[in-house]
């Protein structure tokens, strides 16, 4: 994948604040989402990640239109679409889609598997070759479903099959771009290394773009191109997959990684274990806003909000005044004096 190619989507200044009321009025915001860059091009998966909280799925809810950003920038295909009016975003989403993180709410079960996967064909009135009921079975059979069950209703379906009908439901367009929103985080382990295997090979066989949101670091591994990671609403490093794993720089970035369970070793050792709590996107941290949680702050941290920029001849992109160095499992504990176990 080359790095010159024009980017399908483009992202910049993003921001997503929710006000908070007391009665009539305006009290304050929560910041939810609070300045995001970053690019994905045709073919590429971007990872998003973070604890839960720092506006994973916000963000991407706000990718495909279905929540208005309060300021910045979406650019797709060339296109600004960032406060598209219906029209618009009718025509834009055949080539943008989103699968849901929860294959049980996702679906109404008063409708048929068929009529849910030929939903977005009659709502923008696409009649393909051969007609809507060959087309949906087509849909089926690519996602691994029997096309006989066509006339069957969600809840005759298990967990992992109800996803792959979501699958369906977001591949009947032909889209470019799919944000994948937790998409197997309710499924069993073994049925989401089924989904994220199909993934692949959808990705492959129609050249898709992801967005995929996850918590879980092995399966953005195994799936992703590039990842950023995110912290109290702002990405705080993002660069190619194996920067990111074998040299973090931000120091979130590490900790998360040293959560990642060895079975070669026995016992905590190499884990940080982060102390506090995240503190509240209705009031963030001055400056970093990982400081209050990071063994390297300092006064700096606090007075001077860290750009993403690339940092120590780093491939990655890290917000950080003190980037880490070295493998992953060997974290600093300068210059700043918090304790770290």
């Amino acid at each position: 994948m080359s790095a010159e190619t024009e980017p399908l989507l483009s992202v910049r200044g993003l921001t997503k604040h929710f006000p908070v009321r007391q009665g009539l009025r305006v009290t304050g915001a929560v910041r939810a989402v609070d300045g995001l860059d970053f690019d994905v091009r045709p073919g590429e998966t971007l990872g998003l990640v973070g604890e839960s909280g720092c506006g994973k799925t916000t963000t991407g809810r706000m990718l495909v239109r279905l929540l208005e950003p309060t300021s910045g920038s979406i650019m797709f295909a060339g296109r600004d679409i960032t406060h598209g009016g219906r029209r618009e975003l009718r025509a834009l989403r055949q080539d943008l889609q989103i699968i849901f993180q929860d294959p049980y709410a996702s679906l109404n079960p008063r409708h048929t598997v068929g009529r849910i996967v030929a939903m977005p064909l009659q709502v923008n009135r696409i009649t393909p070759p051969g007609g809507v009921k060959r087309r949906v079975q087509e849909l089926l059979e690519l996602v691994g479903l029997n096309p006989e069950h066509y006339n069957r209703y969600p809840h005759e379906f298990s967990g992992g099959q109800r996803q792959r009908i979501g699958i369906a439901r977001a591949l009947a367009l032909k889209p470019k771009l799919i944000v994948a929103d937790e998409p197997v985080s309710a499924l069993d382990v073994s049925i989401q290394a089924q989904v994220i295997n199909l993934l692949r090979d959808l990705q492959r066989d129609l050249d898709l773009a992801f967005v995929f949101i996850a918590h879980d670091l092995a399966v953005i591994r195994h799936f992703c191109h590039r990842v950023a990671v995110m912290y109290l609403g702002k990405i705080v490093e993002i660069g190619d997959r194996d920067d990111i794993y074998t040299r973090p720089q931000h120091p979130y970035t590490r900790a998360l990684l040293s959560a990642i369970p060895d079975v070669s070793t026995l016992g905590p050792a190499g884990r940080i274990r982060l102390t506090g709590d995240v503190p509240t996107p209705l009031n963030p941290p001055s400056g970093c806003r990982f400081r209050t949680r990071c063994w390297k702050a300092t006064d700096h941290c606090a007075t001077e909000e860290p750009a993403l920029t690339t940092r120590d001849d780093g491939g990655q992109l890290t917000a950080c005044h003190y980037p880490e160095s070295g493998p992953v499992g060997v974290p600093t504990g300068e210059p700043g004096s918090n304790e770290r176990t």
